[in-house]
């Protein structure tokens, strides 16, 4: 290969570079002139970007870039000296311009002479209707010469977020000649890395402040040596008092002295090292905790990188769809995590089409309605708590409620009677369902089914949550909570089987110490009482697969988390506390392991595993259906309880259930329930009860399977048990008592004596 070669594949790059940052420029300040085409400002900035792109174009040998930034640039400047007042079709006509450069400045595009020729064309007409020009011959960039491997070390490719780190160029050809470096508006240079690259320094900057902490430890224990020293100094010195009323020889007092000297020295040695060994930890934990800043730092980019083009993209389709439409943005410099930017780019994009096609009203009907023809869409950008708080809000006509509610009867998703008492909170969240659409008609923009429910989906893939409110007349508002870096995440670590777990803080919902009288039996399932509604409990170890802890404690910690309407409080031994990690991807031999989503490193060196909340939840739904959740021993009521006697309640009937729990309950029995003979005869085998209350008629296993199962167990055969049955025949009677039923009570003649008395009849009073 030719250094010629080399130099023009350098050049070509840099000027799709030069392209993509002036062609910005461009599309900002044309929108802007769109609505005052006076502003003097927009208008050089405008001019000096066209001129830019004519002299890169020259430089690179690309003669159509040449022909179309100069038209442009002679357009802009008849504007600056008011020889013509950029009219809308102006407008358009240089942002197709625009369009057409980029395109021209990118390799693989088809941008043939015919595309310049009419645009030049079109331009001469809009700038001399009576003598438009005739455009010389252009010529496309060649393409880029092939380089083999050998002679050329290819970087792997960058994101358009990546690549938006270099400012803009003013181009020469001594600058174009060095790729490998870019110099800012502030002097500082600026190289292009890869993301792989940026995530293996912020895996080693942490690593780097995980082994800084692991000196403390050490620093303690040099530290308690001083001490010991000090401390056998000091004996020595007591054993030296005493011997001195004892006569002894000359080696004797010599060695005595030597063992002073040396252990002063050594405790004079120690000193020293432990204070220069403490400065050191503090300096190395300081340089590390920079170092990790510095690497975190450079994953962040400004939100305006999302935004590229999304001004022009509103503007367009407005004008497509017959509507004035404007998009104001605030808080453009505010710092995200340059995966979470990629991410955010086609939920926010989707959000704006939706604004635009459902929310702004046509001119006519907005001036009808008293607002302004052209419609205002509202994107505000800010942190709050650790989190990127996107707010974007329409003034357009709001969401149409009754139309919302015919939608879901002709759908089919609620009866009509059901629909019509639906709040608007509950009614909003039908548009999030996928497949959900407000229009009948399939065009470009709607009706082809992919509604909010694919910025749901989109959103929760990057841990966040995505609201909507309506004022109708007035407009909506979406509110958007997502993380600022995927790199990073607060999290409560807990202990589960003696090993660490982290529960992302944006899944937690809160933290609680259960007593054991706040777990009640329903439906056969462990519950217990949260915000007005009941929350099931379950065990984390059952979960994570790990082994039961035998912890005495005194209370049940808990944590509470939620994925959408899926509420779930999860047992755990310990809260270690909450911390902020830095995710550390598993390896991807590994494959998905289930509830898992990624590690992590603690302070003091150890592992961590991230929890997957949302697969978690769909773990905890697979054990319900399968009917193979455990219940979580409760050690503590148990040991707090002794005396206390213990009654299982089996029946299909909730109400019967509920019943016969709470008299039971208030005679100061313990009592737990479940739904059917199977649920019973799973918590008979997993705890120990005083008594069995069973009904006979119940899904899965009867009553009379039951009690015959219970007869044939070893462990079970003696323990007394009582049917309780709306069957009042003999017949019904004989067959209970001779699978092995102590007490047979029918329903018929239920009481709350005749039940009481029953249970004291054959296991006594509540308490031993």
């Amino acid at each position: 290969m030719t250094p010629e070669q080399m130099r023009d594949a350098s050049l070509l790059e840099l000027f799709s570079l030069e392209a993509e940052a002036q062609t910005q420029v461009l599309s900002a300040g044309l929108l802007a002139l769109e609505r005052d085409p006076t502003q003097a400002d927009h208008l050089e900035a405008c001019m000096r970007a066209a001129h830019s792109l004519k002299g890169a174009a020259r430089i690179v040998g690309v003669d159509a870039g040449v022909e179309v930034s100069h038209v442009m640039e002679d357009c802009l400047v008849s504007a600056q000296e008011g020889r013509l007042l950029l009219r809308p079709e102006h407008i358009d006509a240089l942002l197709q311009g625009t369009d057409l450069l980029m395109r021209i400045a990118t390799p693989g595009n088809a941008v043939g002479p015919s595309d310049i020729y009419a645009y030049v064309a079109l331009m001469g007409r809009l700038l001399d209707p009576a003598s438009a020009p005739t455009p010389t011959p252009v010529s496309l960039p060649p393409p880029a010469p092939e380089l083999p491997m050998a002679e050329l070390q290819l970087e792997p490719p960058v994101s358009r977020f990546e690549l938006s780190e270099l400012e803009p160029l003013q181009v020469n050809s001594a600058e174009l000649a060095r790729p490998a470096k870019r110099v800012t508006e502030g002097g500082e240079r600026v190289l292009r890395v890869t993301a792989e690259r940026l995530n293996s320094l912020l895996d080693l900057s942490s690593k780097s402040l995980v082994e800084t902490q692991r000196l403390k430890p050490y620093l303690t224990t040099l530290q308690r040596l001083k001490r010991m020293q000090s401390n056998g100094l000091r004996a020595l010195e007591n054993l030296n008092a005493q011997l001195k009323e004892q006569s002894l020889g000359l080696e004797a007092e010599e060695a005595l002295e030597e063992a002073r000297r040396l252990l002063a020295e050594s405790q004079q040695l120690l000193a020293e090292q432990t204070a220069e060994l403490d400065e050191f930890a503090w300096q190395a934990s300081q340089r590390a905790q920079v170092l990790y800043d510095t690497a975190l730092a450079c994953r962040m980019r400004p939100f305006a990188d999302v935004l590229t083009g999304q001004a022009r993209m509103v503007r367009d389709l407005g004008r497509s769809l017959g509507k004035q439409v404007r998009l104001e943005i605030e808080g453009e410099k505010t710092q995200v995590d340059r995966d979470v930017l990629e991410k955010l780019e086609a939920p926010l994009t989707h959000l704006l089409r939706n604004a635009v096609d459902h929310g702004i009203e046509s001119p006519e009907q907005r001036l009808l309605a008293g607002k302004p023809a052209e419609g205002l869409i509202r994107l505000r950008a800010s942190h709050q708590a650790g989190l990127l708080v996107l707010e974007l809000s329409d003034d357009g006509n709001g969401v149409d409620l009754e139309q919302v509610r015919r939608s879901i009867v002709q759908r089919q998703l609620s009866p009509a009677e059901t629909a019509a008492q639906l709040s608007e909170e509950e009614l909003l969240t039908f548009l999030f369902l996928p497949g959900f659409s407000l229009r009948d008609k399939v065009t470009e923009v709607s009706g082809r089914g992919v509604g909010l429910d694919a910025v749901q989906h989109m959103v929760r893939q990057l841990r966040g949550a995505v609201m909507l409110e309506q004022k109708a007349g007035e407009g909506s508002r979406f509110h958007l909570e997502v993380p600022l870096t995927l790199s990073v995440v607060r999290s409560l670590v807990v202990e589960v089987g003696e090993e660490a777990y982290a529960f992302p803080l944006a899944h937690i919902e809160r933290m609680c110490d259960l007593a054991p009288e706040d777990i009640v039996q329903v439906e056969g399932r462990q519950h217990f009482w949260h915000e007005g509604r009941h929350v099931g409990l379950v065990a984390a170890n059952q979960l994570l697969q790990r082994p039961v802890s035998q912890s005495s404690a005194a209370t049940l910690k808990v944590v509470v988390i939620r994925e959408r309407d899926a509420v779930y409080g999860v047992a755990v031994e310990r809260f270690i506390g909450e911390r902020t990690l830095v995710v550390l991807p598993l390896d991807e031999r590994l494959g998905k392991i289930q509830d898992i989503s990624a590690g992590a490193l603690l302070d003091d060196g150890s592992v961590v595993l991230i929890v997957d909340v949302e697969d978690m939840l769909r773990s905890v739904e697979k054990l319900l259906n399968t009917g193979r959740l455990e219940r979580i021993a409760r050690h503590s009521q148990q040991a707090a309880q002794v005396a206390r006697k213990r009654i299982l309640v089996v029946d299909d009937s909730l109400t019967v259930r509920e019943l016969q729990r709470k008299l039971l309950l208030n005679r100061g029995y313990d009592v737990a329930v479940a739904v059917d003979g199977m649920d019973g005869w799973n918590a008979l085998r997993a705890e120990d009860f005083d008594l069995l209350i069973t009904d006979i008629d119940m899904p899965r296993m009867d009553g009379i399977e039951l009690v015959s199962l219970l007869r044939r167990d070893n462990r079970l055969q003696s323990l007394p048990v009582m049917v309780v049955s709306y069957k009042d025949r003999e017949e019904d009677r004989r067959r209970g008592l001779d699978a092995g039923a102590d007490y047979y009570l029918a329903k018929a003649s239920f009481h709350d004596d005749a039940l009481l008395d029953a249970v004291v009849e054959l296991i006594g009073g509540a308490r031993a």
